[in-house]
């Protein structure tokens, strides 16, 4: 039962909340005046009825006393029947005596109209008797008056008693019909009553339906179409035919909400042109960009980015960018991320972390992060604030992610370049200083045989330093943007030439040299000084670590197409190889680089350790590659190939020998 009324009850509440202020204050209002209306009328009637009654008990009383005294002399006579004649034409004289009761002591009604006592008694006769009032007294010399309601209306009970010379005879009861002309007003106004009720909420009701058709109906339609406008609905109308203030008023409202229209459009086509070109500029720039709302959902992401972070085929935009970051951004960024989606650019950045800067955060913060898969690579990210036109909100985060993977193995390489060239300079330079320095102080106390060779050292690490300045020279030109020259070359010149300037060393060192050159080599597209320097330096290097009794060779041919191809140019093969200490697995990929020496490890000859990185140059300036077979303690073999000439000269510079050549088969 409790939980019926609690739903009851909210029930109401709820319809009763959906009301208006408005329809509230009518409501009540109505609800007062009705019950003043109702107050009043209740007032009227009960005032009409009691009059009734005081003016119904007034003549119940005279007329029992009229009659009492009438009847009481004949009923002590004991002539009933003249009592009874008279009580019948006064009955039947009046229509405002309802009955007539005549009782005798023991209260035994003897006589009444408009019934009476049968004739002839018998056994089957009923004995009929009256109940008096507990408040009537025989004695008493007033009537008792009292008043009962009947389903014919409300009847007045007068009890007289009858008494003659102080005997008491009976009791008289006569029953009193109301005044109809007072029970016809009271019913009037009753009626009138009601009819103003009910009059006064029909007019009520009829003025809300009206202010509801005529008022609140075009309100709430305008307000709709207000709250429409600021959600951006530009296409919502009033269509009420309504004149007058209220009528202009929706005229107006529609001529604005038809030029917001018009303003939306051409701002949306604007806004639309302008956000084609900003994608198309992210989404051409080299480096990454990632746009971020505040609640960090990625916005805009352009193609880089996906690269970089190994997005391509995944949908992001929408997703926490923090869960899409490979692990180590991830680490890096969480707390910047959050902290310069909350921070203003003038509030101190976070004070004592160890990766961040304590300094006040301006418009970015840069990070620099490794990446291990699916390539190691190093990324520079930027993060900046995106503010609205006043600098007073934070509308977002722009991050950028620039790929620096280069930028930092050139930083590195210069540093490495800078750290050798500075070892190799300062060594000789120390040599030379100390012999020097030692026949300048103890010269006079050297014999001509040490003198002889301290001068002897010192020249040859003149000779060394010499070699090294010359190597970082010839490094550094190839590895510039100079532009050389390719034409015809007789590949067998070159070798020849190599081959008598190393003659006398290989003799000296019991070393033999051989050539194994086909006879009918077409000419090649090269540059002869350049090709004569890679033959000397590989060379010069087989006979640097081929040990007494071993042999150094340089073989040319050209090579065999098994199925020609159109198009295909022809090349020729040269390859110098020797049976020298031979160079092992792990270093074979390295000894290409600037200052790498394997005598380190194998011997203690001493070199630049830039002679194949110079061959590595050239030969990729004549859009090829140099490739190595060696084993330790059976020798090493060094190939290139050279394209055959085709009548044609060719320009070759840097950017094109960077091309790399895939190792043959």
């Amino acid at each position: 039962m409790l939980a019926f009324l609690s739903q009851i009850r909210a029930i109401i509440h709820r319809w009763w909340s959906e009301f208006t202020l408005q329809t509230r204050l009518m409501a009540g209002a109505t609800l007062v005046v009705s019950l003043i209306m109702s107050g009043v009328t209740f007032w009227a009637v009960n005032t009409i009825q009691q009059d009734a009654r005081l003016n119904d008990t007034r003549f119940g009383r005279d007329l029992g006393l009229l009659l009492a005294a009438n009847v009481a002399p004949l009923i002590a006579e004991g002539n009933l029947g003249e009592a009874a004649r008279f009580s019948s034409r006064f009955y039947s004289s009046t229509s405002s005596v309802r009955y007539l009761l005549y009782a005798d002591e023991a209260g035994q009604i003897f006589f009444g109209i408009p019934y009476s006592e049968a004739e002839i008694q018998n056994s089957l006769t009923i004995e009929r008797r009256i109940q008096l009032p507990e408040q009537y007294s025989p004695q008493a010399e007033v009537p008792m008056v009292r008043q009962h309601s009947t389903p014919n209306g409300q009847v007045t009970d007068v009890f007289i008693p009858l008494n003659r010379e102080e005997q008491y005879l009976g009791v008289l009861a006569v029953g009193i019909n109301p005044n109809p002309t007072v029970v016809a007003s009271s019913n009037l106004t009753r009626d009138v009553t009601i009819a103003v009720f009910i009059s006064i909420w029909a007019m009520v009701l009829l003025g809300v339906v009206f202010n509801a058709l005529t008022i609140t109906k075009p309100i709430k339609e305008l307000l709709v179409g207000v709250k429409n406008i600021a959600a951006g609905n530009f296409k919502q109308r009033v269509d009420l035919p309504l004149g007058g203030e209220l009528g202009e008023l929706i005229c107006s409202f529609n001529e604005m909400a038809e030029r917001l229209e018009r303003y939306e459009a051409q701002n949306i086509e604007e806004m639309t042109a302008e956000k084609a070109k900003l994608e198309t500029l992210v989404s051409t720039i080299a480096d990454g960009a990632v746009l971020l709302n505040t609640d960090l959902e990625i916005i805009l992401v352009n193609p880089t980015a996906r690269r970089i972070f190994n997005w391509e085929g995944r949908e992001v935009i929408g997703e926490n960018v923090l869960h899409h970051l490979p692990p180590a951004v991830t680490v890096k960024l969480t707390r910047p991320l959050y902290h310069v989606s909350q921070t203003l650019p003038t509030l101190p950045f976070l004070e004592g972390h160890t990766e961040i800067s304590s300094e006040k955060h301006r418009d970015g913060d840069e990070f620099r992060v490794t990446l291990s898969g699916p390539t190691e690579r190093t990324i520079r990210v930027l993060l900046t604030q995106v503010l609205d036109q006043h600098r007073e909100t934070i509308k977002g985060i722009a991050m950028t992610v620039q790929d620096i993977t280069r930028e930092v193995e050139l930083n590195e390489a210069k540093s490495q370049f800078i750290s050798n060239v500075s070892h190799e300079l300062r060594t000789p330079l120390f040599n030379i200083k100390s012999f020097i320095e030692t026949l300048y102080e103890y010269g006079n106390e050297l014999t001509a045989g040490e003198r002889e060779e301290f001068l002897k050292t010192a020249n040859n690490e003149t000779d060394r330093l010499t070699r090294l300045v010359n190597d970082v020279l010839d490094l550094s030109r190839l590895e510039s943007s100079n532009t050389y020259k390719l034409e015809a070359v007789e590949i067998s010149r070159p070798i020849e030439q190599t081959l008598r300037t190393y003659q006398l060393n290989a003799k000296d060192k019991g070393i033999e040299l051989l050539q194994n050159i086909d006879p009918n080599l077409p000419p090649v597209l090269g540059h002869y000084d350049l090709i004569l320097q890679v033959l000397a330096n590989l060379v010069g290097n087989a006979l640097k670590f081929t040990p007494a009794g071993g042999k150094v060779a340089i073989i040319a041919y050209p090579m065999e197409q098994a199925k020609p191809v159109m198009n295909q140019t022809q090349k020729v093969r040269i390859e110098v190889a020797d049976t020298g200490t031979g160079i092992d697995a792990e270093d074979q990929e390295a000894i290409f680089d600037r200052f790498f020496r394997v005598e380190n490890r194998v011997h203690t000859l001493e070199g630049t350790g830039l002679g194949l990185s110079i061959v590595r140059n050239i030969v990729e300036k004549h859009h090829s590659r140099v490739h190595l077979i060696s084993e330790v303690g059976v020798g090493s073999t060094f190939w290139f190939e050279l394209e055959v000439y085709q009548d044609q000269e060719t320009l070759i510079n840097t950017p094109a020998a960077l091309t790399p050549v895939k190792n043959p088969p």
